[in-house]
């Protein structure tokens, strides 16, 4: 029996202003192209927990489209997506059920849409897959599967038991960058993301000794790799991850991961990633003003107690020649028509090597969506293809949809032009050249 693995890549902003200007700014979409481009790793996750017995294929919509028909001739098909993609999602999953051929979805939209998912599948996964798929693979060739699959309490699958995944169905040829999971959750719970909340309420790491497993399974297929680690906020257990880093550092590695700020706190842990190729992390700031930060987060509000911070903790990180992306939320319930100003100085005045501006998103599944919702600022409700980071779904609470979409056009023509960009990759340099942490004596104390 035959598994089509499918996943919906290629997300695209509908902002058609933004769409031009990426064609002028190619920074503005770098990191959108990024994104678009890696391949589905939960497939890939549920690919290495398929029995051998099973013939499975690994395929995105984007090449699917391209040759202008979706393959028929699978016994079963699973299909992961983007928020963005997910009525594309639906229309693909219509059509195997239309030649009687059961399709399972899941994700994290899938499951904050659960109900609205099922008219389009045979079965719904909700929540983490990896504890539930042998369970849909048994039922599939009982020819009993079941509408839904949960695990109560969910969020409690030890990553300890995770399976290698399956990097050798991926053309090497087409990836720029692979991705490996190290961590899951996130102990901050924005409202506006949907990740920690409904896979996992706890923060869990994967054993260093099976990530290093699928390093090198990776570095099989791609001898020198650029690997994304597809956390949503690694090194919070710093202990562990300072154990993975020296392993990495045997590695030859280039790597790129999302953290916070708390990482400045640390010379040991700065002075691993530096060793073991960290080219970039990046972190979201949100914003420069404190009325911004001010409940974007569920519980704790740390982001608004770290704000003071910002400054002095990109220098540090830069410092040891590992570059800060600078994530910006523009939109938040603080901002008024000034905030885009106060944007571009913070990134002139903090020496961000890069930066990535987006708009709040109102996702399903989160705080931010629900709230929004329920004081009528949602512009159209279940518009999920409005969900792309680059085109607005709701109402700003201190400025017009016309003022915020204005503004942000704006800025993004000022940060990506050819002279900030250049102006920023200067001043990191120039201040690499007189830092203690980074060079020759820094990599020679790193030695001894």
């Amino acid at each position: 029996m035959k598994i089509g693995f499918i996943a919906m890549s290629g997300v695209r902003a509908h902002n058609e202003e933004l769409t031009r200007l990426g064609l002028t700014l190619p920074g503005f979409v770098e990191r959108n192209k990024i994104i678009a481009s890696l391949p589905s790793l939960g497939l890939l996750t549920l690919a290495g927990l398929t029995p051998k017995k099973f013939d499975v294929e690994y395929r995105e919509i984007a090449d699917l489209k391209l040759a202008g028909v979706l393959p028929e001739d699978y016994d079963l098909v699973a299909i992961s997506t983007f928020t963005a993609q997910i009525h594309e999602a639906y229309r693909v999953g219509d059509f195997y059920l239309s030649r009687n051929i059961p399709v399972v979805m899941g994700g994290l939209t899938v499951t904050s849409l659960a109900e609205e998912s099922k008219a389009h599948c045979t079965s719904v996964i909700l929540g983490e897959g990896e504890p539930l798929w042998p369970e849909v693979l048994a039922d599939f060739e009982r020819g009993a599967l079941k509408p839904f699959y949960s695990k109560s309490p969910d969020g409690l699958y030890d990553l300890s038991e995770a399976p290698m995944p399956r990097f050798d169905l991926l053309d090497p040829d087409k990836y720029n960058r692979i991705t490996v999971q190290t961590s899951r959750g996130c102990p901050h719970k924005c409202d506006f993301c949907a990740s920690s909340i409904l896979l996992t309420s706890k923060y869990k790491l994967k054993p260093v000794a099976k990530v290093m497993a699928e390093i090198h399974a990776i570095k099989r297929i791609w001898p020198r790799p650029f690997i994304e680690f597809a956390d949503d906020n690694s090194f919070v257990h710093r202990a562990h991850y300072k154990e993975l880093l020296r392993e990495l550092a045997k590695e030859n590695l280039r790597w790129f991961t999302e953290t916070d700020i708390n990482v400045a706190q640390d010379d040991e842990l700065l002075g691993l990633m530096r060793d073991s190729g960290c080219q970039q992390i990046l972190i979201g700031l949100e914003s420069p003003r404190r009325a911004s930060l001010d409940g974007v987060e569920t519980n704790a509000n740390w982001k608004l107690r770290q704000q003071d911070k910002y400054h002095s903790a990109i220098a540090k990180i830069q410092s040891y020649g590992v570059t800060v992306n600078g994530c910006f939320i523009l939109g938040l319930d603080g901002d008024t028509p000034e905030v885009f100003d106060e944007v571009f100085n913070f990134v002139k005045d903090s020496g961000l090597y890069e930066v990535q501006i987006t708009f709040m998103t109102a996702f399903p599944g989160t705080p931010l969506y629900r709230r929004l919702l329920a004081e009528k600022r949602i512009i159209r409700d279940r518009a999920w293809e409005l969900c792309t980071l680059f085109d607005i779904n709701f109402i700003p609470k201190n400025m017009t949809v016309a003022e915020l979409q204005t503004g942000f056009l704006g800025l993004a023509k000022r940060l990506y032009s050819a002279e900030e960009t250049a102006e920023r990759r200067r001043k990191f340099k120039a201040a690499l050249r007189t830092s203690p942490h980074f060079g020759r004596t820094a990599h020679m104390a790193a030695a001894a």
